[in-house]
């Protein structure tokens, strides 16, 4: 049953992972920085640790990026195996794939202009240390020198940005096949051969938890949104606004789109949802309290099942998933 699932999962998905590298821009200064006896320093009243070499603007652009590609993977996609990667489902490939292209682009284009501005930025970071050192340092010279040392060549700045995206397609470990002589060498491809196989079990054993953790996460994010949808409606003047609505009906596209398990249920309920309530504007829901009543009932009675459906085995699912990889099999045979 496990090879089936891992085997849908590889033909329905990838694992994604990016990974952001820029300059931090600080130095962690020591007490003999400032000419400071390291005994001396109080460390409850004084600190040191981690300081800007640059203000906080000059990086807030990397920073921005950086948090808006990790929040994209992480709402587009489920964590594989306790972190090992990201699953993307498919029907989310080319547009994840899509937006962190453009994230890639803004991050080069920041990077270009930080590099073409490095140099003054540099000088009046090193000016304005100099001004705090004579304040803060019995040594300010030694402080200054500390900090400008702190600064990279202009020339090897570029290696310190990065913006990588990375696909995988999920696979078990092959067992090695090739011959070896030597008896050294046969015991380095057993042990690997033992790796590949104890790669492989963990996998698979993984594989099935991970069909059902993401039916339940799924769930779970229908009733948050409906408990935010009636607090937000609760809290609102106007009651019932078009955001709102749309907050829900954006959700059910995004569903459909990391449903790759096959969740009928919350689909169906989720489809009659739609059908019954979101037909129809905000404004015409201010218009009629008798409606608007009902939408609260029905929202409420949405976060209500889908909180108890979250509770429930999901082992079903999970095997019909799995058929899927079996007809696969049976019609390749």
């Amino acid at each position: 049953m496990a090879n089936h699932l891992l085997d849908v999962l590889t033909r329905e998905g990838v694992l994604v992972n990016v990974s952001i590298r820029f300059w931090r821009a600080q130095k962690k200064l020591q007490a003999e920085d400032l000419g400071l006896d390291s005994d001396d320093v109080n460390k409850r009243l004084i600190s040191l640790g981690h300081k800007k070499l640059v203000p906080r603007e000059a990086m807030a652009q990397f920073a921005l990026i950086e948090s808006r590609a990790h929040a994209l993977v992480e709402g587009n996609t489920f964590p594989f195996l306790n972190g090992l990667g990201h699953y993307l489902p498919n029907s989310k490939l080319a547009d994840v794939t899509g937006k962190l292209q453009n994230l890639q682009d803004e991050f080069n284009r920041a990077m270009d202009d930080f590099l073409r501005k490095y140099g003054s930025l540099r000088q009046q970071a090193s000016k304005e240390w100099r001004e705090t050192a004579r304040r803060l340092a019995v040594d300010p010279a030694r402080l200054v020198a500390t900090i400008e040392d702190a600064f990279p060549p202009p020339d090897r700045m570029q290696r310190y940005f990065t913006f990588n995206v990375n696909l995988f397609e999920i696979k078990v470990p092959e067992r090695l096949t090739q011959e070896l002589v030597t008896a050294e060498q046969q015991r380095i491809i057993m042990a690997r051969e033992q790796a590949a196989k104890e790669a492989g079990e963990k996998i698979a054993m993984g594989v099935n938890t991970f069909v059902a953790d993401c039916v339940v996460t799924l769930r779970q994010e229908t009733t948050k949104l409906c408990e935010e949808m009636l607090e937000s409606m609760k809290a609102g003047k106007t009651g019932i606004h078009q955001k709102t609505l749309n907050r829900l009906l954006n959700f059910m596209d995004h569903f459909k789109q990391l449903n790759f398990a096959g969740d009928q249920d919350l689909n169906n309920m989720l489809e009659e949802f739609r059908k019954e309530f979101l037909t129809v504007s905000a404004e015409q829901y201010r218009d009629n309290v008798t409606d608007q009543i009902s939408l609260r009932k029905g929202i409420q009675q949405l976060a209500d099942t889908t909180r108890e459906m979250a509770k429930q085995d999901t082992q079903e699912i999970v095997q019909r998933f799995g058929q899927m990889g079996v007809r696969k099999f049976n019609l390749a045979a």
